[in-house]
Order: structure tokens, then sequence, then C-alpha cells
């Protein structure tokens, strides 16, 4: 069927204005017309007379949801449902984050990535991975996935690709090459740059590096999305840092999960959204995501300090196996290494997540302090032990954050929704099945931080903006049809850290591109998703030589 009709829905348009009443008729993908409800002429009706008829009174019709920071890279292929985000009405995913991503690979770095960051986005072994280039992975993404998708290319894969795992500066050359790949990724259609700053290797590169790269996504209009160098004790220096190299390079800037954690930050809200103030002031383009959750997410290897994951995840194994390294690993650690944010590691806020192994499935639930106490052994013993026997695939909570701080930075005019979810492991973070309905149920309903139309734009209009998407983000005639049908009453995410996942109540119906993707609780076969090419992507690589 290729026409629905919504009679007498409440119309919430992304704008932040005020809802309206309205019968919104949907054609061929597309927003076709917006009426007041029994006011669409009857030539329209006549023509629509085989249109589904949906009755939409007392429920909210919203433009759909765009999780600005997923890892769904493998998901949106491996899981032709994908119920996670379907069923809290997302209906787009900004892939390619934090540096370290699938795109673009040769043989040696697939290899590397796929094991490096196996606890975000599992290994799957029925996928084919024969792809390669930023445009494969985009053709492939085109033949049709659960929700639409947009990719960055992840500068982590600029620096295996060119230096590898090594822990030095680049030279200029080296980052000519790079310079070189990041302009193919953004031509054939990625829609900008992530960073992984406390992952390696992307957490190798000076800020030079960084600005380099970053001239070139100014020249295709694209952003700069960086997990900063710290969310603990250096937060604050590391967001001056990637705003200087905006304000310096012109390219739009996006920070990924800006959240502000660890007892260092307790009040830290406050100073943070004074300077994105002033560099907003200054002419800086500058957004930002967040999840309305207290504890963040990882792996447990990316936790060490980078000096010990030189050389990639064959070396860091070798270095836990032979115990090699051990006492300076733990004064580091005690300390404040790089890979915790710079805080001295408290590993009773770290709780294991995720496993491969069947072995260490036991050890999920549990904080890394209980373990160790229980076996009357030392963290890092307990640590070494469980990474060797997963080969780096566990995944970690970390009982981290400031309910305050979360309130603050929503309220933020450049604010976007963003779950940073992870799809695999026994217990992930639920933020993957509820970040969106609980930003309409907790932060809406219960609490009032935001309007449901402020909160709306947040989720919709705020962030398709930043990826430059015209024809998203809005309930407005002429647009695709991605659509969230829901009642603001009921709403309500059930995914719990001790169920995490549980999916969403209340959203009645999703459509991705005009066709339903979800309705009554579950997944259709749609699989109306496509891969959302930059709308900057205008020079080709003939053109550029």
């Amino acid at each position: 069927m290729n026409s629905m009709l919504f009679n007498g829905a409440t119309v919430v348009d992304g704008t932040g204005e005020p809802r309206y009443e309205a019968d919104v008729l949907v054609r061929a993908g597309r927003i076709a017309a917006i009426a007041r409800p029994g006011s669409l002429p009857a030539t329209v009706l006549q023509s629509e007379a085989g249109a589904r008829r949906v009755d939409a009174r007392g429920r909210i019709l919203s433009p759909g949801f765009i999780d600005m920071h997923a890892h769904s890279d493998l998901a949106l292929l491996a899981d032709s449902s994908h119920v996670a985000k379907l069923s809290q009405g997302v209906t787009t995913e900004v892939i390619g984050q934090d540096g370290i991503a699938y795109a673009p690979v040769d043989d040696i770095t697939m290899h590397q990535v796929r094991r490096q960051i196996a606890g975000w986005d599992g290994n799957p072994p029925s996928l084919d991975y024969s792809w390669r280039s930023v445009e494969d992975y985009l053709t492939l993404l085109e033949r049709g996935i659960a929700t639409n998708a947009a990719v960055l290319v992840p500068q982590g894969n600029l620096r295996m690709l060119t230096i590898g795992q090594d822990d030095r500066m680049a030279t200029a050359d080296e980052v000519a090459a790079m310079r070189d790949m990041l302009r193919d990724g953004l031509a054939a259609g990625a829609v900008g740059l992530s960073s992984g700053l406390t992952y390696t290797p992307g957490m190798y590169a000076d800020t030079a590096e960084l600005e380099s790269l970053c001239a070139v996504v100014a020249e295709y209009g694209g952003y700069y999305c960086p997990h900063t160098r710290s969310y603990g004790a250096g937060a604050l220096d590391a967001f001056a840092e990637v705003i200087g190299i905006a304000r310096r390079t012109g390219c739009a800037l996006h920070l990924a999960h800006a959240t502000l954690n660890f007892a260092t930050n307790r009040d830290a809200a406050a100073p943070f959204l004074a300077m994105l103030d002033a560099a907003r002031n200054d002419g800086v383009d500058v957004t930002l995501d967040t999840y309305p959750y207290l504890p963040g997410a990882t792996t447990l290897a990316a936790l060490l300090p980078s000096w010990f994951a030189a050389g990639g995840p064959d070396a860091m194994l070798a270095r836990l196996a032979a115990r090699r390294d051990r006492d300076a690993l733990a004064e580091s650690l005690k300390a404040g290494a790089d890979g915790f944010h710079g805080e001295p590691a408290d590993w009773s806020l770290i709780e294991i997540a995720g496993v491969a192994s069947a072995q260490l499935e036991h050890y999920v639930g549990s904080t890394v302090a209980q373990i160790a106490e229980a076996e009357g052994r030392d963290a890092l013993d307990v640590i070494a032990e469980i990474l060797v026997e997963d080969e780096l695939a566990t995944s970690v909570l970390m009982h981290i954050g400031h309910e305050h701080n979360v309130q603050a930075v929503m309220r933020d005019s450049g604010h976007c929704g963003g779950s940073d979810g992870i799809l695999v492991g026994t217990k992930p973070h639920p933020r993957a099945w509820g970040t969106f309905p609980r930003y309409l149920a907790r932060y809406v309903r219960e609490l009032g931080i935001l309007s449901l139309e402020e909160c709306v734009r947040h989720l919709a209009c705020t962030p398709a903006r930043r990826l430059s998407l015209k024809d998203r983000g809005l309930v407005r005639e002429g647009f695709a049809a991605d659509l969230v049908l829901f009642d603001e009453t009921t709403v309500q995410d059930t995914a719990t850290f001790d169920h995490p996942r549980r999916q969403a109540s209340g959203i009645d119906m999703v459509l991705v591109n005009g066709r339903v993707a979800y309705e009554n609780g579950r997944t259709t076969d749609a699989r109306s998703g496509t891969a959302l090419r930059s709308q900057h992507a205008q020079y080709s690589k003939a053109e550029r030589k």
C-alpha cells in the first residue's frame, strides 16, 4: 500500500512550535498533505480511496527520531528486525562513531577493527565483511535496512591505514594520505569525521593532525564528531581543544555523548554550557548529543592506558598474558590513566556487562572490585584474565554520572538525543532500548525538564539540521515520511539495568520512508531504510584530480 491517511492526529511537527490537530496524508514515501481535520479536498480523498485510514485521535504524530550516536554498524546488516531502535521511534541512526568503525579498511585493518570493538558491535560470523571503502559500505546499506543510516568516517581507521597502531605523531606525508582517504569517504557521502580520543589509535593524534583533517571536513560541509580526550578530570580542557579546532578551521562541531562524569565534574555543567555559548557567540557551529542516564558504557580494554595498548590488539594481549609492565600499569591507573579519563581507577564503579566467552558469563553483573574481593585477587589480575580469555571483547558499565548535569545539558539549544547504544552482551546498557522513550516519559511527562514540543525538536529537527537533511526532521508537506505515532500519556521506557532488552510501551506505529516498519509492538519486514548520503558530497574522485 502506497498511501496512508492519519485522521485527527495531534501533530508535534519538530519545530518546537505548539501542537495542532490535522489529517496527514502519506503517499509514495512522502508527506503529501496536511490539513485541518476533515478539510482535505474531496478530490484528494477520492484519489486516495485505497489509502489505509489510521484513527490517530488522541495520539501524537511527530517526525521520526534521529539517534545521533549509534553503534548499529553491524546490527543493521545482521538483524533485519532491529526492534531495539524501531520500538523507540528511531527512524535514522548515525554510525561510524568514536573513531573506530568498519570503513574505510583494508584486510588487516578489518581484522583488527572486528576484534577491537567486538564489545561494541559483536563480531557476527554470518556477515560477508567483503566491503572495504565507505562507498562499498554505503552501497550495502542502500540495499535495504530497518532504519535510515548516516555514516561518519572514523579517524582511528585513517591512522590504522597509514601508521598502524603505533603511538607516535604522524608525518606530513601520512597526514596527507589520511586527508586523501577522508576526501574519498566524504565524496562518497559520509556526513563527517568521528574521533575516539580515549581509544587507540585515534588518541595518538595531536591537535594539529586533527585540525588538518577537520579542514577537509569543512570543505565538504560536514561536521566533526569527537569522543573527546576526557569526560573526567580533563573534561573541560578536552572540550576546549575540539572547540578550538572548530573555531580555527570553520568546521561544524558535534560533541559526542557530551556528559560530565566522575566526582571531579559534579558541578561542571555551568562552565561547560558557558563555554558553548561563548563559542557560538564567536560563530562556531556547535551541537551535542546526550543519553538520559547516569552510567556510561564502553569496553574494559578501553580503560587501560594508551601506552599499554600501543601496537594494537595482539600487542595488548601479549602484555596482559605475559604480565609485563604490570607495576607500571598499576601506577598509571592509580595516577589517572588517559583510558580512565584521567581519573584514578576505581574498579568498584566498573561492572562487567557483556562477554564473548561463555567461560566468563558468571562475571556479568559484578563489578571488577567485587570479583577481586570474592576471589581474593588483585583487580589487575582479574582484568588481565578476563581480557585474555575474552580476546578484548568484554563490555562494561561505568557508574559515574550526575543527574543535575544530565538535566542541565539536555536544555542546551543545540542538544540532540544520542543513545550510544551497545546492542550486544548479556546485560548491555538499557539506553540501547530506552533512550528516546525515556526522554518523553521521564524528562517531559514526569519532570517537565523539556516540553514535548521542545523535546521532539531535540530528537528530530535539530539532528536533521546537523546532518543537513533538508527533507527530514519535520512533519511538513513534501518531507520524507519518517513518522512516529505515540501516546504521550503512556509512552515509557521499560528497559532497565537488570532487564535491558525490554522494548518501550506507548509507541503505536513507526514509518520509515512512508512504509510501516513497526506497529502494535512488532516490527514488519519493510526494510525501507537506506543510506542517507551527505547532500554536500558533490565532488567525484575524477573531479578532484
